[in-house]
């Protein structure tokens, strides 16, 4: 098949007079080079972290959009806070999309980079809203034969995050953990890991219709903040496990908080663990999400072993080394449709991607809904 002299890549802007643009806009198709690959990029999720790009500090209720087809501009104007925080991108063209999966259509003259041309791979390499990524052959993950692009389109992200949670536990030698918006696709991942692991999950939602969907899976620890005994069910689930490490996606509020308190009030009903400065096992909460984007408020009652802390994938894994890594990932392709299973609410072209109504049902980041570009679709 003759491949075209130019695609169509996404991208985003905020402008010097405090407006974010969102566009396609079209480039010369590159020739991979040796040791490089070309995908035809056939699926690719939206996830919280590609919203931060898409985005940023905007507000994006009154986001309009203008003109139609490929030629659609999504546009938002942009607060002088939102400019203060987001000045280091005035002006810059970002490409968006963190990981997707497609077909490598060329490749340059090395052995490795051909033998993969036909396959379906998946990619983490940024700028995936595109119809063609090229990319570095090593980066990319070839899937089974009976394994769809669409399979593969979010095996990076959650898969390796919920994998690294579960390593954090077994480096740091915590025996349990919690983790916040459960019920999201990581949050059912992670379920399914530690149910195969043989490590208690307290599972923390905020909605009951959340909480039955866990149970149904087989959770057995799910509590739910909107409930009036939110903090002595959380304490019972933690003295139970014995959770001293948590992972929250919600980062603004109390909830970081409220989990330190209750992993303190746990270890009081422990006498043997508690002296006059607090409980002496170290509670880690790391947070690496940002659905509530009100500051983190800390009430310190958990005595002087805690901490708080960020997580980030790709900083973990390099951290963790490349043995961790290719381990990591070698489980994700083997488990691809069972274990890390994916499912979408919508799968939706780059063009949808730009009209304002869609835009308003993705960056909702509703827990368990998730969005699937096609970026074949449509052009």
């Amino acid at each position: 098949m003759a491949l075209p002299a130019t695609y169509k890549q996404m991208l985003s802007t905020v402008t010097a007079d405090a407006e974010l643009r969102l566009e396609l806009v079209e480039k010369d198709l590159p020739t991979p080079k040796t040791g490089e690959i070309l995908v035809r990029v056939e699926a690719t999720p939206i996830n919280p972290s590609d919203l931060g790009v898409m985005f940023g500090w905007t507000d994006m209720d009154k986001a309009t959009t203008s003109n139609s087809g490929a030629d659609s501009v999504l546009s938002a104007s942009v607060s002088p806070q939102g400019m203060q925080v987001m000045k280091a991108r005035i002006g810059q063209n970002l490409p968006v999309g963190n990981e997707g999966a497609g077909t490598v259509v060329a490749a340059g003259d090395d052995d490795y980079s051909q033998s993969l041309i036909g396959k379906t791979v998946a990619i983490m390499g940024g700028g995936m809203y595109a119809q063609y990524r090229c990319v570095p052959a090593m980066m990319a993950l070839p899937l089974k034969d009976e394994h769809s692009a669409k399979d593969g389109a979010s095996c990076f992200v959650n898969p390796l995050t919920a994998l690294s949670m579960v390593e954090v536990l077994k480096m740091e030698g915590h025996k349990a953990l919690v983790h916040t918006a459960a019920a999201s696709n990581l949050g059912q991942m992670l379920n399914r890991i530690c149910a195969a692991d043989g490590v208690d999950l307290v599972n923390i939602v905020r909605k009951t219709e959340q909480a039955d969907l866990l149970k149904a899976m087989g959770a057995k620890y799910v509590v739910n903040s909107s409930d009036d005994d939110f903090m002595a069910q959380l304490t019972d689930a933690v003295h139970e496990t014995g959770a001293t490490l948590a992972f929250d996606a919600t980062g603004g509020g109390t909830l970081a908080s409220d989990i330190l308190t209750a992993m303190e009030m746990a270890a009081a009903r422990t006498p043997s663990d508690y002296s006059i400065y607090g409980s002496t096992k170290h509670k880690q909460v790391y947070i690496y999400g940002g659905l509530e984007v009100a500051p983190t408020v800390l009430s310190r009652s958990y005595g002087f072993a805690w901490g708080v802390g960020a997580f980030l994938l790709p900083n973990f894994l390099a951290k963790a080394g490349m043995d961790v890594a290719a381990r990591l990932r070698a489980r994700v392709a083997e488990e691809l449709t069972t274990t890390f299973a994916s499912n979408y609410t919508d799968e939706i072209s780059m063009i949808d991607a730009l009209q304002a109504e869609t835009v308003a049902k993705y960056n909702a980041k509703a827990t368990g809904e998730k969005f699937l570009v096609c970026p074949q679709q449509g052009l």
